[in-house]
């Protein structure tokens, strides 16, 4: 086990001399509106989980132990995003917490043209998937076969244990079917299997080339 900051990570270490990180995570789900009158612009997402996530340089875990999140800047100053554009706010972060390992959020639309026509088609199911951009300052790299150090986790991978989430955005080209909007905080859908994680990492690539993610 080490533990290393973030300029010191594989990442930035492309062998083909390109940096292929990419700070997003992609998600869908259900949606889930809150209730009560007055509450028709608010919706209670997922933006982030422990499930590994395929980067080129290995398996990537955000770690959310207590201590490892920093959601000061989303309860602050958070803001939701359309596709990780900062040109188009559609609305707020209300108030964001850490839950059963998953990042959890209660964002508010905006009352202007552009957001109305984005929330009614999250309300309506149309878009379903969550984005969030993070930094990481921290990582702790577990090699093959070995435990992270607080033994949760087994290697070979790469866990964010001091990261902060920058934004969360509604996107149209999600990935991770693991959290997203009005996810459920018990999981997996019953009776659904869990794809593998290398299903899940061949469909991040091919939706992420589709969305001009990469090389970005």
């Amino acid at each position: 086990m080490e533990k290393m900051k973030n300029r010191d990570h594989p990442m930035w270490k492309n062998p083909q001399g390109e940096n292929d990180f990419q700070p997003k995570r992609f998600m869908e789900a259900g949606i889930r509106t809150l209730e009560g009158e007055g509450n028709e612009r608010k919706f209670e997402l997922s933006f982030s989980s422990e499930e590994p996530y395929g980067r080129w340089f290995g398996s990537e875990i955000l770690d959310h132990t207590q201590g490892c999140m920093d959601l000061t800047r989303l309860n602050a100053i958070g803001v939701l995003l359309f596709n990780h554009n900062t040109n188009k706010v559609l609305g707020k972060v209300v108030k964001a917490w850490n839950q059963d390992g998953r990042g959890y959020a209660e964002i508010e639309f905006d009352d202007d043209e552009e957001s109305e026509i984005i929330r009614k088609k999250v309300a309506k199911g149309t878009l379903k998937g969550v984005s969030v951009r993070y930094s990481v300052d921290t990582w702790e790299e577990v090699m093959a076969g070995k435990k992270s150090s607080d033994g949760r986790f087994t290697g070979p991978c790469y866990i964010a244990k001091k990261w902060t989430p920058l934004e969360i955005s509604v996107v149209s080209v999600p990935a991770d079917p693991t959290v997203g909007v009005g996810r459920s905080q018990d999981g997996w859908q019953d009776g659904l299997d869990m794809p593998s994680l290398q299903e899940r990492m061949i469909q991040v690539n091919e939706n992420m080339v589709k969305g001009g993610f990469l090389g970005e």
